[in-house]
């Protein structure tokens, strides 16, 4: 059962999603949005956003071990707590996956 600290987390998520556009479908000629939940001594995670880098793909890289509410967010999408965690227009991909990343960026 959800308590009103759940609720209120929610709804700043959800706000968040309307200012970033995420609750829409993506069209074609608009940026990917992308999101990398990371940690700093997390080679995959390096990885991750190099190869993002390497595609000049922007993203909003969110270091989990500093940011609490935002590993709470990611844990409570994903059921996991392993990084890196890719969000791609609104897909999780778990891991580093070239073949996923390339997949969700063009969806």
């Amino acid at each position: 059962m959800m308590d009103g600290n759940d609720l209120i987390g929610l709804r700043a998520l959800k706000a968040q999603q309307l200012r970033m556009g995420m609750d829409k479908p993506k069209t074609s000629g608009t940026a990917p949005v992308v999101e990398v939940y990371s940690t700093p001594v997390c080679p995959y995670c390096v990885m991750a956003k190099q190869y993002l880098k390497s595609k000049k793909v922007a993203f909003n890289d969110i270091d989990v071990s500093r940011d609490g509410a935002a590993a709470q967010r990611m844990v409570s999408q994903t059921g996991q707590t392993g990084v890196p965690q890719l969000h791609i227009n609104g897909q999780w991909i778990i891991g580093f996956d070239r073949h996923a990343i390339d997949e969700a960026l063009q969806s």
